[in-house]
């Protein structure tokens, strides 16, 4: 048994202090009394749940895999991430493949993880076995997704798929951009703003507006990924109730007028976009239009990110940010005096609710799991890819000096980031809901 607290406990209610109890793994307790463990003036929040993670591993673990993503994330004060079905080698699109997954990462989770099934062309069959075995949902693309494993589906295929999925109780997470409206780059392959035109942000308004139609028609819960622009945003606002939406630190950070000739490590796809998109994200998340801010953590070594020669239309489109998502948005919250409370439910519990973790994850409640994140709003985090935990140094927020840093992150009541050292090895591997982790 032990109690932690802090004068700066975030509950589901209200800031305030309080100590929390913990035995076996599972908060029992919430009350006023002195802490076996304090830590004074210091935030502690809900562990982070972050629901867009590419681990890539197996095939790809070159590019990233479960150990030091893993690690990243609980320095990051993530105690829990969902895999992406790609760009693993085999996708996550039939038990088979998940098995695979399930066994690439056996013993090498620093952090609970839980799986995303996929949906591609021929692939509806094994919606409901991989339902049966605990994915989360089902990610689909309505473009080329950059990996011929992973083709996309036209949005008949997805329409068909729907209503399975919704009788099931699983969502539908679309990359939503419309293939016609993609581009040729044309012009200085090194300049930024010849890949930015090449996927408009009309493309995006156009397919989410589609994707709409589709949750509208079928009742079904569907999720828009990564949205970065107001276009997109709004028309997510207007959608049905059963349409949801996120956006990532990187599109609420950064503005395409500030980034320089072949610098490659700030391609991504949706594209960061110019600024007034940013600040129309930022009004989307305050206004509940966008519901959670996710990393879409996928990093890629210095030969496929074109650091070499800067060719933006050749490199590739991921970013490196499962440890920085914290400070990355605390960043910009702060800037316009948005509230832990808030910042909780945009890192923490609405992604658990997305992924159906929300019986044990994402807030500080009696009978939920003791993943914790303890933090210091007025610190800095300054940036040095060669410091972070993932696979390799590179990232767009090299050099910079982010408000807020992590303290201690703790998974089931162990501690397993202490601001220095990571571990043990003590992650486990989630189903949906229920409860239960293999």
């Amino acid at each position: 048994m032990t109690v932690i607290g802090s004068t700066r406990v975030v509950l589901s209610e209200e800031v305030r202090p309080a100590s929390i109890r913990i035995e076996q793994g599972v908060i029992v307790d919430i009350g006023e009394g002195r802490p076996e463990v304090d830590f004074g003036d210091l935030v502690v929040m809900p562990g982070l749940v972050d629901s867009h993670v590419h681990v890539n591993e197996p095939g790809r673990s070159e590019w990233e895999g479960f150990g030091t993503a893993t690690r990243a994330a609980a320095a990051g004060g993530t105690t829990t991430i969902v895999d992406m079905p790609l760009n693993s080698i085999p996708p996550t699109v039939s038990v088979a493949a998940l098995s695979e997954k399930r066994a690439a990462a056996d013993g090498k989770l620093s952090v609970d993880v839980a799986f995303w099934g996929g949906l591609i062309p021929g692939s509806e069959d094994q919606i409901g076995p991989l339902v049966d075995e605990g994915v989360c949902g089902f990610k689909s693309f309505l473009v080329d997704s950059g990996v011929d494993e992973f083709p996309l589906v036209s949005p008949q295929e997805l329409a068909s798929a729907l209503p399975l999925m919704r009788d099931l109780g699983v969502p539908s997470l679309v990359h939503a951009e419309d293939p016609a409206r993609i581009l040729h780059l044309v012009g200085n392959p090194t300049e930024y703003g010849s890949y930015l035109e090449t996927r408009p942000a009309d493309g995006e308004a156009a397919a989410v507006t589609a994707v709409a139609g589709l949750a509208r028609a079928t009742g079904a819960r569907v999720h828009v990924l990564h949205v970065s622009s107001a276009d997109a945003m709004r028309a997510v606002a207007i959608g049905p109730g059963s349409l949801s939406g996120e956006t990532c630190p990187h599109y609420l950070t950064f503005c395409a007028e500030e980034i320089e000739a072949g610098a490659t490590p700030f391609k991504c796809a949706p594209p960061i976009r110019a600024a007034v998109h940013r600040e129309a994200l930022w009004g989307g998340l305050i206004d509940g239009s966008l519901s959670m801010v996710v990393s879409d953590h996928s990093p890629a070594p210095a030969e496929i990110k074109r650091l070499d020669d800067g060719n933006f239309g050749e490199a590739w489109g991921g970013i490196g940010s499962l440890q920085l998502r914290l400070p990355a948005t605390w960043t910009g919250a702060a800037e316009r005096q948005i509230g832990l409370m808030q910042l909780t439910r945009w890192l923490a519990l609405e992604p658990a609710r997305l992924a159906g973790l929300d019986d044990r994850k994402g807030s500080i409640s009696i009978g939920m799991d003791a993943d914790l994140v303890v933090w210091d709003p007025d610190g800095l985090t300054r940036v040095r890819g060669r410091n972070l935990e993932h696979r390799h140094p590179i990232t767009p927020y090299e050099g910079m000096s982010l408000r807020g840093s992590v303290v201690t992150t703790i998974l089931g009541g162990v501690t397993v980031f202490d601001g220095t050292n990571i571990g043990p090895i003590g992650g486990r591997m989630l189903r949906r809901n229920g409860r239960s982790d293999l």
